[in-house]
Order: structure tokens, then sequence, then C-alpha cells
């Protein structure tokens, strides 16, 4: 079956073109995971519909015909947003699971032109609010009750997990804004990640092990950590990890996780862009009512200083809060941005 993924990757890529990113797992007979290897195909976006279409279908007729002559049959596809996905057996048996992307934007929470709700400065330039959800990675359903928002929102991925690759294929295939949530050594003790950054790495083990974590998550476009209360309050580690952001150019969000952090400024000393949290936590407490609060905190603040960046969690109360609320914010003058623009 590995041969038949590796002729498939092979045709995949000679249709996609030389822009496209096609990669492979190859699972199949491994009982530790789902026993189908996965191919991975992300087009770029063509600019139009009929463009997206006609690239997607030259694609299946592709690896139709490779999977046609290896004796495979194909199930039903299933779509949403910017993804294509669907799988081949043999003998009844799943043997590939392929993933087709071609992301598709996002609606956009900003003012309609010409409106002066919120507005602000001399120039009647709207607040702008970042949200970043942190760690995915491991449910596959909270990834998809995210995915059900259809706002310019930025998800931190935490590598090592079960679902990380194919959450981050597919936040970016529905339009969102892809981070590695880079695990970090806490003060407090909280349950730490498989590895993790912290005090003592030398310059090169914390290359290697953060060049590793990128390269697991794919559609990368900037960095926070996770926890990291000891690690972002270190600044050998943090002068230590800027480099390898800064040489992918990458940009770095501080989660302010301590007052101690000195992140933010290591980050600026290397010349990597950043921003940080500067809003409170939503969803300390994760309640409904108790979100709603937090967020109206994040839209004050955003008014107030002009921008703001607010992180949440994936929880199911933080998700119908932003539902309710997302709306809400083309009224209040407040653009929703994804974090990359809120750096400097």
């Amino acid at each position: 079956m590995h041969k038949i993924t590796r002729e498939l990757t092979t045709a995949a890529a000679g249709a996609a073109g030389a822009d496209a990113r096609v990669r492979s797992e190859l699972r199949y007979g491994d009982t530790r995971v789902d026993s189908a290897d996965h191919l991975y195909v992300t087009v770029r976006a063509s600019g139009n519909e009929a463009g997206r279409r006609a690239a997607l279908a030259n694609l299946l007729q592709t690896l139709g015909a490779v999977a046609t002559r290896n004796g495979l049959t194909q199930d039903a596809a299933v779509e949403s947003g910017g993804l294509l996905r669907f799988s081949y057996r043999r003998g009844g048996v799943v043997t590939h699971t392929i993933h087709l992307v071609s992301p598709i934007a996002v609606r956009a929470a900003a003012p309609a032109a010409g409106s002066s709700a919120g507005a602000r400065g001399p120039d009647k330039s709207p607040a702008r609010l970042a949200i970043i959800l942190d760690d995915l990675g491991g449910d596959r359903a909270a990834a998809d009750a995210v995915f059900a928002l259809r706002y310019p929102l930025t998800l931190s991925v935490l590598p090592g997990h079960p679902h990380s690759a194919e959450i981050a294929e597919e936040a970016y295939a529905h339009g969102y804004q892809v981070m590695l949530h880079l695990p970090m050594q806490s003060v407090a003790g909280e349950k730490a990640e498989a590895a993790e950054l912290h005090p003592g790495l030398a310059p090169g083990e914390v290359a290697s092990l953060v060049t590793q974590m990128l390269d697991s998550i794919p559609h990368v476009a900037g960095v926070n950590n996770h926890q990291g209360s000891q690690a972002t309050a270190n600044t050998e580690l943090m002068s230590a990890l800027m480099p390898v952001l800064r040489e992918r150019g990458l940009f770095y969000i501080d989660s302010r996780t301590t007052a101690a952090t000195v992140a933010f400024a290591s980050a600026q000393h290397a010349g990597v862009p950043a921003g940080f949290r500067n809003v409170p936590f939503l969803d300390d407490v994760a309640e409904v009512d108790a979100v709603r609060r937090q967020l109206t905190l994040a839209i004050d603040g955003a008014k107030q200083k002009g921008e703001a960046i607010a992180i949440g969690h994936p929880h199911a109360a933080t998700l119908r809060a932003l539902g309710e609320i997302l709306p809400e914010l083309e009224a209040q003058g407040v653009r929703l941005v994804y974090a990359s623009e809120l750096v400097h």
C-alpha cells in the first residue's frame, strides 16, 4: 500500500503544480492509529471559484486514474469549506484517505464602508481585534465546532497530538490563520507536553526541538507559547528561540502567562515581528456568561487601545459566546483580524 501511496503522491505533485504542497503519512498497517495512509494536497487559491473547482477536478481525475490502475475504489467525497475529503478502498478495507485543500476566504467581521460606528482617531479607522484559540490538535470534535465559526480567527495547534496535522490542514483550508502552540515549561506544575522548551537547553537543542515541531504542523504563520510561565521568563531560552522563528519568517505572540515574561522583548531584540495578549484571557471560567463578559472586555480594550489580542480555547462555552458576539462586531466598529496583522 505504501508503494501506491508514493505513486499517488507523485501524481498529485505533478497535477497540482509547483506552488502546491503535497505530503503523505504512511499509517497503513499501524495498529496504534487509523490504518489508512493519508495524502494531503494543498493547492494555491486561484482567486475565483471556477478556477478552484477546475484545479480540484484535475486532481480528482489524476488520482482516480492511479487508484483504478491499482484496483482501488473511491468512497463518496465529503466537502466542507475549502476541504474535499474521500477514501479509497480495496476489498472493502479503507487503504487511503485523501485530503484536497483549496483555501477559501472567511467572512470578515469588519465595519461596512462609510460606517463611522466606533470609529477612532483622525483617520476614523476601526479598532482591530485578533482572537487566538489555543490547544487545538487533540480533539477532533472541538476543531469541527470551531470550523463552524466563519470568521477570521487564528488557531494555535499543539504539536504531537493525534489530529494536529489534519486540523492545521483543515484550518488553513477553511481560511483560518494557523499558529504553532509551542509547549513551554510552567512554574505552577501544569500537565506538561511530551516535549517542551525549558531553561537549561542549549541553543542547538532549542533549534532542533522547535524545528521538529514546526515541521510537524503545516501552514504555520506564527508561534505562541503553551503555558510557559517559567520558560518565557528565561532570557537565555527566549534568546535561543527567536532566531529560529526569524529564519523562517514567523511572528511571535507572547501569551503572557506570567508578568515576568521576557518573550516579547526578546522577539523585538531579535527582529522577530511580535505582539502580546493585552486583554484578559477569554475563558479562565468556561461558562457562557463569563466568556461573554470577557469578550466585552476585549472589545472595549480594542476600542481604547486601537488594537487588542485576545486568547481563548475551543471550549463549548467559548464557541457559543463567540457565535453570539462576533456578528455584532461590525455594529460596534471593531474589525476582527488575524494575529499577524497586530504584530510589530
